[in-house]
């Protein structure tokens, strides 16, 4: 087989948009992290954080929060409660495929 003719399969590839479900990649694992913002303390500020310290963000409190898989950018959303009473995110953003690296 001559290896300057094969390319590596794409997400387009492997399953049209919308149909990754059918497929068995739809079925691996994958940890998404929620930032809800960022602080840029001081060491001492940190080495002097106790227990009921708060620790402000650079973000308001009804600013939309970003969805990680790894160090990709994926969403982004409100805060909101799921029905079991646990967080959650509503989506209000979803990168393009494209976008997603």
């Amino acid at each position: 087989m001559d290896d300057s003719t094969t390319t590596d399969p794409t997400p387009q590839d492997i399953a049209p948009k919308g149909e990754l479900g059918t497929t068995p990649l739809s079925r691996v694992p994958v940890s998404v992290s929620v930032c809800v913002g960022r602080a840029h303390p001081l060491i001492g500020e940190l080495v002097d954080l106790a227990p009921d310290a708060v620790l402000p963000l650079d973000r308001e409190i009804d600013d939309p929060v970003e969805l990680f898989v790894g160090n990709r950018l994926i969403a982004r959303g409100m805060l909101t409660q799921a029905p079991e009473g646990k967080l959650a995110v509503r989506l209000t953003e979803v990168a393009e495929m494209d976008d997603r690296g």
